[in-house]
């Protein structure tokens, strides 16, 4: 007998059960005793059944799909933070018999049109965002439309919805505080443009450590730019020209990739990270432990993120009782050799 061709019936005849029996198990929809559950998924193991994924999605009213979409990355550029997110993301959802419908991000006024238009073929139960911004419109449909969704990310403090967030001020705080700790007073930030959500709140820890120590932030020290290799490494060789007095003597970069392009402009300096100038990331990319020297980094929960997301969103889904709407995870800084 073939995996095609084999039914419920045929398992239930195996179990030595009867075929509503069958079906109502392995919807999860019935307990039975431990040695009837033995006998129907050893018959599903024996004859290699296959349950009829179109037939449970009409019965259930669901299409058992969790759509998502994010930025795309630039040609040469790689975003290791969601590419981890999405993989943590397919694994739960598969735990739980859901799927995740990957679709492109449009920017602009058309950001929307993929969401409405997922929502109206009845192709996906909810949507995970990412890459979540101030005033982000597809939260703005979303609530409006009053579809299950999760964000990866806050956006304004008054709009109410489910999210999953890592305290990213926590992290710099951290790290910031560690420098301190080491002796180091001048301490530069390369953080990102304003408009960013992410980087204020990154940046916001920086502000806090300072301040708790009775640091005064120098305004040179605070420079903005878009997160990549050129402009960190654009960045520091700026502040490795200031005089030697003022110059810097720890950077605090928002992601991995700018911290890369300051230990390559400390390089071309001659400075030996790590002794002249100490320089933390935040990510805590794959790469960062195998950098020469190896990159102190703050290392983000990823894993628990997506597994946090797809969790409270098939919730959401499912109308189970959610005990927890909001939910922040906590970085933790990883220490080697730059710092």
């Amino acid at each position: 007998m073939t995996a095609t061709k084999v039914t419920l019936k045929d398992v239930a005849a195996r179990a030595g059960v009867s075929y509503q029996t069958v079906s109502k198990v392995l919807n999860g929809d019935m307990q039975v005793a431990p040695e009837t559950m033995e006998r129907i998924q050893a018959a599903v193991r024996e004859l290699g059944y296959r349950p009829n994924r179109i037939a449970r999605n009409m019965r259930a009213g669901r299409s058992f799909m969790i759509g998502y979409s994010w930025t795309q990355t630039e040609p040469g550029q790689v975003n290791h933070i969601l590419d981890q997110f999405l993989s943590s993301m397919v694994r739960e959802a598969s735990a739980v018999g859901y799927y995740v419908l990957p679709f492109p991000f449009q920017a602009g006024s058309a950001q929307v049109d993929a969401y409405r238009d997922l929502i109206r073929s009845g192709n996906v139960d909810g949507f995970v965002l990412s890459s979540v911004n101030y005033n982000d419109p597809r939260i703005q449909f979303l609530l409006k439309q009053k579809f299950p969704f999760v964000a990866f990310g806050r956006s304004n403090p008054d709009w109410d919805f489910a999210w999953v967030d890592i305290d990213g001020a926590a992290g710099t705080r951290q790290a910031v505080e560690y420098l301190i700790g080491r002796g180091h007073r001048r301490i530069a930030i390369l953080a990102w443009p304003e408009d960013s959500r992410v980087g204020n709140d990154r940046l916001q820890g920086y502000l806090d450590a300072m301040q708790a120590a009775q640091i005064g932030i120098e305004p040179e020290y605070v420079l903005r730019g878009e997160g990549t290799f050129e402009v960190g490494r654009a960045m520091t060789l700026h502040l490795l020209d200031l005089p030697s007095e003022q110059r810097p003597t720890a950077i605090m970069a928002l992601n991995d990739t700018m911290a890369i392009g300051a230990m390559a402009a400390a390089r071309e300096r001659g400075l030996e990270i790590g002794t002249d100038l100490a320089i933390i990331g935040f990510d805590d990319a794959p790469m960062a432990q195998y950098l020469f020297p190896p990159l102190t980094s703050v290392r983000q929960p990823i894993a628990e993120s997506g597994h946090k997301c797809v969790e409270l969103l098939v919730a959401l889904v499912e109308g189970q009782p959610v005990a927890q709407k909001h939910v922040l995870l906590q970085p933790s800084l990883i220490i080697r050799a730059s710092a």
